[in-house]
């Protein structure tokens, strides 16, 4: 199943710096690529506004996605969780 997790920055995060330099940033990108290398992240990355950032997840259900984001060293600081909506692919190259 697909889910779209919208998060926006949290608390803790600095708007004068970008994002590679915010506090504790080493630890979050490895998550992240961690996420990518197992499967879960499909596609991610922030918005034009750099205050809101996209991620493309399969899992098998909203509460594994937000169990899974919780381990996230950014997680309740750097990012917070807006909406996880179930997406329903009906076009994907990937099929032709």
């Amino acid at each position: 199943m697909f889910f779209v997790v919208l998060r926006r920055t949290g608390p803790e995060w600095n708007p004068s710096l970008p994002l590679e330099q915010q506090a504790g940033w080493p630890g979050h990108a490895a998550f992240m690529d961690g996420l990518v290398d197992a499967g879960f992240v499909v596609l991610g990355g922030p918005l034009a506004d750099e205050v809101r950032g996209v991620r493309a997840v399969e899992a098998e259900s909203e509460g594994a996605v937000r169990e899974t984001l919780a381990r996230d060293p950014w997680s309740g600081t750097h990012l917070v969780v807006d909406t996880i909506d179930p997406w329903t692919i009906r076009l994907d190259w990937r099929r032709s």
